[in-house]
């Protein structure tokens, strides 16, 4: 490997999509310019986000660059996941088990469901008076 070399990923999770980019480094994590201790304040959003790199034995080995759009920063956090064992795996195809074993490369497919017209949100009616 060169210390050059990039390798890329991108993840989703609800309306969040995650742009990635792996490099050699010393495991320091951007997301939109900013520290990802900064970006995601919640301690359960840092551990989600750092999962990949603790599977895999590799949270020193790499720096990541993110670009993140979209949905809130529970969805954001699970695209980042997604995008960074996307980017492991283009990286080393040998780590494919221990990420498929622990779901870090399903994509989560539950979205939100569009209004409906004549209702308040997806399911929701609007209050009913008989008289």
């Amino acid at each position: 490997m060169e210390a050059t070399e990039q390798f890329a990923g991108t993840g989703r999770r609800k309306r969040a999509v995650a742009r990635v980019k792996l490099t050699l480094g010393q495991g320091v994590i951007t997301i939109n310019g900013k520290p990802v201790d900064d970006y995601f304040g919640r301690s359960s959003l840092l551990q989600v986000v750092r999962q990949p790199l603790e599977v895999t034995q590799t949270g020193s080995r790499f720096d990541a660059v993110v670009k993140t759009q979209g949905g809130g920063i529970a969805g954001q956090a699970g695209a980042v996941r997604h995008g960074i064992a996307r980017a492991l795996l283009d990286m080393d195809e040998t780590l494919r088990e221990p990420l498929r074993k622990n779901g870090l490369l399903t994509r989560d497919p539950r979205e939100k469901e569009s209004k409906k017209y004549g209702r308040k949100r997806a399911r929701k009616r609007f209050q009913f008076s008989k008289r």
